[in-house]
């Protein structure tokens, strides 16, 4: 279900981008197109931009989706379109829009579509979320079956991670907790190198820290803007 209006999302935003195309002299199908192209490119901002350190990494991440959206437009008039018209793409008439090469209405559609995307990816995952979705693992040679939903989160020392209930079990397991937290999707969020998280459970208590019931867990520097982002709306003000 959260794939399928995952889908339905990016279809609607390309149908309502393409409405606005048509208003720069270009037919619904061509606007479709071109609406096409911005898809990849608002999903890599919204996936690297989280993960970018530094402020100019995100200029730099900015600048280089920007410059690939530009050039998706220019293949897609000279080389796409003029197959498919009978003179070719100078005696077609068919010229690039200027403000599809202005980077501030690039910028505005780029960051329209990823925060949309994002807000509606976190609100599905909540509402549909897979409860009874489980995870089985070896700890101490024993085949351990757990409800994603009954993780608490993960720590990593050294060389095994400490999976640890929300009824204060905890299990030992040799998987890197990076291979964890690709296994684990969506529901759970890396707050630190050695800390992973269950989302449903956890709260912000502090612009440092990350609690899930007694238990407070520290924030990374180089996760904070993730976790913050994540997890707004989850201040505990107790």
């Amino acid at each position: 279900m959260r794939i399928l209006l995952r889908i339905a999302y990016w279809l609607v935003a390309i149908v309502l981008l393409a409405v606005i195309l048509t208003s720069l002299d270009y037919t619904l199908g061509q606007a479709i197109l071109i609406g096409l192209i911005f898809c990849p490119c608002a999903l890599s901002m919204e996936f690297w931009m989280p993960r970018a350190r530094k402020p100019m990494d995100k200029v730099y991440l900015s600048l280089a989706v920007m410059t690939a959206v530009v050039l998706l437009i220019v293949i897609l008039h000279h080389c796409v379109w003029s197959q498919i018209t009978p003179y070719g793409y100078h005696d077609s008439g068919k010229e690039i829009a200027p403000m599809l090469i202005n980077p501030a209405f690039l910028g505005l559609i780029l960051t329209a579509l990823a925060i949309g995307d994002f807000f509606w990816a976190k609100w599905t995952s909540r509402r549909f979320k897979e409860k009874d979705r489980t995870i089985t693992f070896f700890s101490e040679r024993k085949s351990i079956t757990l409800r994603l939903a009954d993780i608490a989160y993960m720590e990593s020392n050294d060389t095994e991670v400490r999976i640890v209930t929300v009824d204060g079990e905890s299990y030992r397991n040799k998987t890197g907790i990076g291979q964890w937290e690709n296994l684990l999707g969506d529901d759970f969020l890396r707050i630190h190198r050695s800390y992973l998280v269950n989302t449903g459970l956890a709260k912000l208590t502090s612009p440092d820290t990350v609690s899930i019931g007694e238990t407070e867990l520290p924030i990374s520097r180089k996760y904070k803007e993730s976790v913050q982002i994540t997890l707004a709306g989850t201040e505990d003000v107790s």
